[in-house]
């Protein structure tokens, strides 16, 4: 049974972060809420988590994982941001946005997509994602949970609420996070900025804003 912490959305509590962070060190993987849909999440650094989120999600290990950074800046260290992709970025975090981009070294084998060697990196605009990721101070894997919902329709998916996702969920993971906010069904925009040419290559919440800043369809 998972461990249940109840975190304000926009104070978040330090005595609960620092519980959050600690399990997380420990290799816990958790279901958290973000600025777009749940998520599944643990240590970027931890191997044996980041193997436990991909059978839980039923991902081979050539599919790559996204990630939660604190910042712009914070991006630099797990991935090379060309002026292009710089200018961009800039405009659009925080907010619902996913970054395709080259990884660095610093990213593990685990996360990335071997063939490529790219990763997927966001700024959520949400103090309580911040809060564990400066506490952590590691990023945060952050994959949709509610695919890990199998057999169920889209319809379904939009019908469910956060009670059924907790229930669902509780024996698969080791921490909940609840912020007292509704359950989101709308995913992240996603840009690939691997090369000079942004593209849009999944429109998800604000979408239309990134090709305002000079994203492609």
């Amino acid at each position: 049974m998972a461990t249940l912490y109840n975190i304000h959305p926009k104070t978040p509590q330090s005595r609960e972060i620092e519980a959050v962070k600690a399990a997380l060190r420990q290799g816990a993987i958790m279901l958290y809420p973000t600025d777009t849909v749940y998520a599944i999440g643990c240590d970027l650094n931890s191997k044996s988590a980041i193997k436990r989120v991909r059978q839980l999600k039923q991902l081979a290990n050539d599919k790559p994982l996204t990630f939660l950074c604190s910042s712009l800046s914070n991006i630099a260290s797990y991935a090379h941001v060309s002026d292009p992709a710089y200018r961009i970025i800039k405009h659009l975090v925080p907010g619902p946005y996913t970054f395709l981009l080259p990884a660095t070294k610093a990213v593990p084998k685990l996360v990335m997509n071997p063939k490529r060697r790219t990763t997927g990196i966001r700024v959520p605009k949400s103090p309580l994602c911040s809060a564990l990721v400066e506490a952590l101070d590691n990023p945060i894997i952050s994959t949709s949970a509610l695919s890990v919902i199998r057999n169920s329709t889209e319809d379904d998916i939009q019908a469910l609420s956060k009670a059924e996702l907790f229930d669902r969920m509780e024996k698969l993971v080791d921490v909940i996070v609840d912020s007292d906010s509704e359950l989101g069904y709308q995913v992240s925009t996603i840009l690939d900025l691997t090369d000079d040419s942004p593209k849009v290559i999944r429109q998800g919440l604000g979408w239309q804003a990134a090709v305002e800043w000079g994203a492609q369809l």
